[in-house]
């Protein structure tokens, strides 16, 4: 079977809870899964008191991305995808 390296696109909107400001979360998408990571928005309250919000684009192959956001699943992160960018 052959390993598919298509580049892929998806669009999240992750919550960074206050307690997590101080981890590199959305480094170790870029370093950990090899993601590639563009920052669309951000919300981020001043001096850090209060929970950030990132719009993302992820662009990897398909198992980068789903590694990726399993990881942001496994911290209990909230994620919306792009199927409901209604809610955004």
């Amino acid at each position: 079977m052959a390993i598919d390296d298509t580049l892929n696109h998806k669009r999240i909107r992750v919550r960074i809870p206050k307690n997590y400001h101080q981890e590199p979360v959305i480094s170790r998408l870029i370093s950990d899964y090899g993601l590639i990571v563009n920052i669309t928005a951000a919300i981020l309250g001043a001096n850090a008191v209060g929970d950030g919000w990132f719009d993302l684009e992820l662009k990897g192959t398909q198992a980068q991305i789903q590694s990726g956001l399993t990881y942001l699943h496994d911290l209990e992160l909230e994620v919306w995808d792009d199927a409901k960018t209604s809610d955004w």
